[in-house]
């Protein structure tokens, strides 16, 4: 199985190094200053035990040649970005004929729910992705993944639900490449539970440290009361804890603790957006669709969009106005 890694960045520079240390044949996809100075130097990805730098093809899209037919494409881009990465790969040319659209497999590994019927649109095989990676993307060429002692886990399956022998194969070259990587048929049944757990990134992203717990206990709640409105199921906190157990904790690497969460991170490189539209927003919109108030979850997909748009420091939005917009009727 070869790989292309569409969006090196935390969670897409990590799996794609290591897939490479692991011998695996390893294209990584980025953009602007971080494409360029992994062409320069290549990728360095620092643990809390080592750094390796892996060296290899980096290209900023898809090239002349037709892709070979055994190539797996992994989607590790922001939620926004998703539609433009899907454009610009569904119809690309596979080696004995057709386009990756119709032939090849797409692995979402991306926080959120929305990927994967978006996807379908374009793509006729699915793959969803449940993320547990605990990594930071801030500086061109560099990646850190905090997670010991196992750097990540990552649920595999098909969607909307059941496995393959795609996903058989793929796992076992992510176990080899030192993932814990499960196949399972429920996967978006994790992929839910994961959701409720992200609702907290905007806060942290908003205020930084020392999080109101009366507000992350909101977002959440509301997330269930929603989910349970809508019929969807999804993993619970314990399933979740008995799971990844002692396999995925975070460690400091070089000394220093894991930053903050993707959507932190966005807002630290001014990316100018975030996927809060797609972890808060996809409550808010489940919410309007099935009559449940989700006020907290709205707050914090507002404000998070203002830092965004005015490219403001993370941790800068007054906790005294997250806490209006809260208590502001729809």
């Amino acid at each position: 199985m070869r790989y292309v890694i569409i969006g090196a960045g935390a969670v897409g520079g990590t799996i794609g190094v290591l897939l490479g240390e692991a011998g695996r044949d390893v294209t990584l996809v980025a953009r602007g200053a971080h494409l360029d100075a992994i062409r320069r130097r290549g990728l360095t990805l620092r643990t809390p035990d080592r750094s390796v730098t892996w060296r290899g093809p980096a290209t900023g899209g898809p090239g002349p040649e037709p892709l070979p037919a055994d190539t797996a494409l992994v989607l590790t881009v922001k939620s926004q970005h998703t539609w433009a990465a899907l454009d610009a790969w569904a119809d690309t040319p596979v080696v004995g004929g057709g386009t990756a659209g119709q032939r090849l497999p797409l692995f979402t590994a991306q926080n959120g729910v929305a990927n994967e019927p978006t996807a379908l649109r374009l793509f006729a095989h699915v793959h969803p992705v449940c993320v547990w990676l605990p990594a930071t993307h801030l500086d061109p060429g560099r990646v850190i993944a905090s997670g010991h002692p196992y750097p990540g886990m990552l649920h595999l399956g098909r969607y909307p639900a059941g496995a393959d022998e795609t996903d058989v194969a793929v796992s076992a070259d992510l176990t080899a490449a030192g993932f814990v990587a499960p196949v399972r048929p429920d996967v978006m049944r994790w992929k839910y539970g994961k959701l409720l757990n992200n609702l907290g990134n905007g806060v942290q992203a908003l205020l930084g440290g020392d999080l109101p717990g009366w507000l992350l206990d909101r977002v959440r709640a509301e997330g269930v009361a929603v989910l349970a409105a809508a019929g969807i199921a999804h993993s619970s906190e314990d399933e979740e804890r008995a799971e990844r157990g002692d396999r995925v904790g975070t460690r400091p690497v070089d000394g220093q603790p894991r930053s903050g969460s993707s959507t932190w991170q966005s807002l630290t490189r001014a990316a100018g957006s975030t996927e809060a539209d797609h972890l808060n927003g996809e409550i808010v919109q489940l919410g309007r669709r099935y009559g449940v108030p989700t006020p907290a979850n709205t707050a914090v997909q507002i404000a998070v969009r203002r830092l965004a748009r005015e490219r403001l420091p993370a941790g800068t939005f007054p906790l005294a106005e997250l806490t209006d917009l809260v208590q502001r009727p729809e």
